[in-house]
Parts: structure tokens; sequence; C-alpha cells
């Protein structure tokens, strides 16, 4: 029999590993909410939106070939490189606080990092789909490895798929931190924000690139969970 296999188990050890990552990613992501909250209520003196600092920035830049909208949700703001599209959320979009212009900002960086061929950003494109693919397969990859009586070649390929998402996300930590620098370059270069509304950007940004670092972080203690429960021929009788 395969009792008290890690995924099974209700006393699992490695189980805590889990339980840090989501206390991690938990962390980050209410920092970044309170932080963006906190500064979303600081109005710039420009007074200029989420999408006027967007457009201003990209004209700015010159890059002409790239659309500027607005989507739903809250800090769902992206940008395509593969239709051109800068998305905005509602709550970037139409606020003139430091926080949005922030974003907006940050988001036009990697609309620069795409316009000037940014090799991180480019690597991270194009593993996308393979990323996906792995996390996708996986977790059913190694369930079927245990139940055929413990195929220890189907159980390394699932965990090598997984190990692709986390190799997904250490590629984003430079992308993400770099549209970051920019952002703040070009608002510092510029005259949208101050001197003290640009140090409230900056504590912004940083707030959301640690939910990066925290996903990251995630990703690998549950792939090091993996690599204890089922690498290495771990078979229970």
């Amino acid at each position: 029999m395969y009792g008290g296999y890690g995924l099974f188990s209700l006393f699992d050890p490695t189980f805590i590993l889990v339980i840090i990552g989501l206390v991690i990613t938990g962390a980050a992501s209410a920092y970044v909410k309170s932080t963006y909250a906190k500064y979303d209520e600081v109005r710039s003196r420009k007074g200029v939106t989420g999408t006027e600092a967007a457009r201003y920035i990209l004209q700015n830049q010159g890059i002409n070939d790239v659309g500027v909208t607005q989507i739903s949700g809250d800090l769902t703001d992206n940008y395509n490189s593969g239709n051109k599209m800068l998305s905005l959320s509602e709550s970037t979009a139409q606020s003139t606080s430091v926080a949005a212009i922030g974003v907006a900002a940050h988001e036009c960086g990697h609309a620069v990092q795409d316009a000037k061929h940014y090799i991180p950003m480019k690597i991270r494109g194009a593993i996308v789909p393979v990323a996906n693919l792995g996390s996708t397969l996986a977790f059913p990859l190694i369930l079927i490895g245990v139940f055929m009586s413990w195929n220890q070649t189907l159980i390394n390929i699932g965990i090598f798929a997984f190990s692709l998402a986390l190799l997904f996300q250490i590629i984003t930590l430079p992308v993400e931190f770099d549209a970051s620098r920019r952002a703040l370059k070009i608002l510092g270069q510029g005259d949208l924000l101050d001197s003290e509304e640009l140090a409230a950007a900056k504590k912004v940004l940083f707030a959301a690139a640690l939910t990066y670092v925290a996903g990251a972080m995630a990703t690998f203690l549950q792939l090091l969970r993996l690599v204890i429960l089922f690498g290495g021929n771990n078979r229970r009788n």
C-alpha cells in the first residue's frame, strides 16, 4: 500500500512548506494592497490620471505603436507585447493618485523593454507556453507515476514540469524590477511627479515587486516539497 504519501496524508510534515508559502504570499499581497491604498489617497499635484501619464510616457519615449486601454478589476494592470496594448485597471486609469501614476509608469516600463528588445523579457515570453504546460501536467504526471507502482520516471518528469513554473517566476523577477527602475527614471526626468511624490511611487512599486519575490519563494517551497516526497525513489510500501 501507499499509505502516508505527502499529498494524501493528513499529518504530512512537509505540508508546513505549503503553509509557509501561503503566509509569505499572503503577507506580500496584504502589503502591496495597503501600500497602494495609502498612496492612492495622495493626489498628484499635476492632477494627471494614470491613463494620461501612460500616454505621456509612451510619447516621451518615442513609442507610437502601443495603445492604452482601461480594463475592469483592481490592480489588474498589464502590458501585452503581442498586441502592443497597455491595459490599466479601473483603479489606475482614471485616478490622479501618486500610486496610480506609479503603476501606469511601471507598465510603460514594460513597453519600453519591448521597444528596446530587453532580452530577459524576450526569454520570459518564449517560455510562457512551456511553463503553463508544465504547471498543468506536473501533478497529473506525479499522481499517475504513484499509482503505476511508483513509476519514478513519470514522477521525475512531473517534478521537472513543475520546476518550469519556478524558472518562469525567476526570469520574471529581473523583468519586473527593471520595469520599475525604468519607470522611476522616466518619472524622475519628467514633470509628472515632484521628488516627494516620486519617493511615494517608489514605495508602491517596491511593494508590488515583493509579490513576485514572494510568489517565486512559494513555488520553490512547493517544488522542494515535491522533491522530498517523490524524488529519489522515495517509495513507501
